[in-house]
């Protein structure tokens, strides 16, 4: 799968690309990041990417000619290839977006700065705009990383054990249960006791129990659209009562 990155700032993006699993998935050839400055396709000496807003107003915006001729480049060698425009105003981000993005062939990030894009840009080249939550950022480089990062992992072979992202939290629309290794008690803190039974079913049982109850208490949000089995219904129902009983005692 492809990443062509949009940008003013492709320096921005070497540390966290050139590390860990992204670089192996890099090295293995899963993935193709490239990182295309904006700034080479301006005609100015001065390479002009932005501009004043018309109607007055604080701040630049960034011009639709550089963009759009960076784009035409692209659209030339990679045919019809979803554009994602990350922008605060975008769809936010979440573990069903990524599933539905790791399904592309591959995709062109669009990084925003300043002010904002023209709105022309949006109009002719962008078919999503993707936010990763409702806060304003310096630009969308870091929420490129972000987004990258997190379909990256969705693909057959970068990561080591391909069951660790079933694992993850909102993966099946739960948080994750917790995790312990070596040592067996630290300060004064014991691992739980049925982890150390070898007792896979039963394990299996305690982590579907404290991944719902990690839920329930922390983002009750993601319960009202997950589908529950019989059995999670009766353990959830199991969890309310046992807190519902501590708040009383």
């Amino acid at each position: 799968m492809f990443f062509d990155i949009l940008t003013l700032f492709p320096e921005m993006f070497t540390g966290p690309f050139d590390e860990s699993i992204i670089k192996r998935a890099r090295e293995k050839g899963i993935i193709e990041i490239n990182l295309i400055n904006i700034r080479d396709y301006t005609t100015d000496k001065h390479n002009t990417a932005d501009d004043a807003p018309y109607g007055g107003g604080a701040g630049m915006v960034m011009k639709p000619e550089p963009i759009y001729r960076a784009w035409q480049e692209l659209h030339e060698k990679r045919g019809d290839v979803p554009v994602i425009m990350l922008s605060p105003q975008g769809r936010c981000l979440d573990q069903e977006i990524v599933k539905e993005l790791s399904r592309e062939e591959g995709l062109i990030l669009l990084c925003g700065h300043y002010e904002g894009i023209d709105e022309r840009v949006k109009e002719l080249i962008v078919t999503d705009e993707i936010s990763i939550g409702d806060y304003v950022l310096t630009g969308g480089e870091l929420a490129a990383m972000v987004l990258v990062d997190a379909v990256a992992r969705m693909l057959p072979g970068v990561l080591g054990d391909e069951e660790s992202k079933i694992e993850d939290s909102f993966y099946n629309g739960l948080l994750d249960y917790p995790d312990y290794t070596r040592p067996r008690e630290f300060m004064g803190l014991e691992v739980p006791e049925v982890l150390l039974s070898g007792n896979h079913g039963e394990i299996e049982k305690w982590r579907r129990r404290e991944a719902l109850k990690r839920t329930y208490l922390r983002r009750p949000d993601l319960l009202e659209n997950k589908e529950l089995s019989p059995e999670e219904f009766k353990i959830l129902e199991e969890i309310k009562q046992e807190i519902e009983g501590g708040k009383n005692g």
